[in-house]
């Protein structure tokens, strides 16, 4: 084998190699790049708009209308003051409410007594529109959290 043929499989060994490792690093920093905006880290994370069955505004049928607030972080958030609100200003303030990590608290309606995981607005009217409203979550220094929209020309999340 001469000198001339080895450096040339050195080489090629070489340039393969770099394409090799570029083609791993490419989709390595892809990765780093999120798909998608991230969420806040407490946020709306499902609404009940519409409770089965009549609207007759009974107790029961209020309380199936509902919003859960989750926190993504596992640290405990305080959401005291933060405020949970609709299109037409109705709005729900939470009052010395500690959400901790990886937890979810459902913010129901009607009357009922507070707990860990459910909260009661105390209304004896419908909050959440069925045909189409939002649902804002505001910190207690008033910056919008999150907010999710249903209905007609509306988005699922803003």
């Amino acid at each position: 084998m001469s000198v001339s043929s080895s450096v040339r499989r050195t080489t090629v060994a070489g340039a393969i190699a770099a394409v090799v490792v570029g083609a791993v690093a490419l989709p390595a920093a892809a990765v780093q790049q999120p798909a998608h905006p991230a969420r806040a880290s407490v946020y709306i994370s499902k609404v009940q708009y519409d409770s089965p069955g009549r609207d007759n505004r009974s107790p029961r049928s209020l309380n199936a209308e509902w919003v859960d607030v989750t926190n993504s972080t596992r640290k405990t958030v305080n959401l005291d003051r933060w405020t949970l609100k609709d299109d037409a200003g109705h709005t729900y303030t939470f009052r010395h409410v500690r959400l901790a990590g990886r937890a979810t608290v459902r913010v129901h309606t009607g009357i009922g007594r507070d707990t860990r995981t459910d909260l009661y607005q105390d209304r004896r009217t419908y909050v959440w529109n069925n045909n189409g409203d939002t649902a804002t979550l505001r910190t207690d220094r008033g910056r919008v959290d999150d907010r999710v929209s249903w209905g007609r020309d509306r988005s699922h999340r803003h």
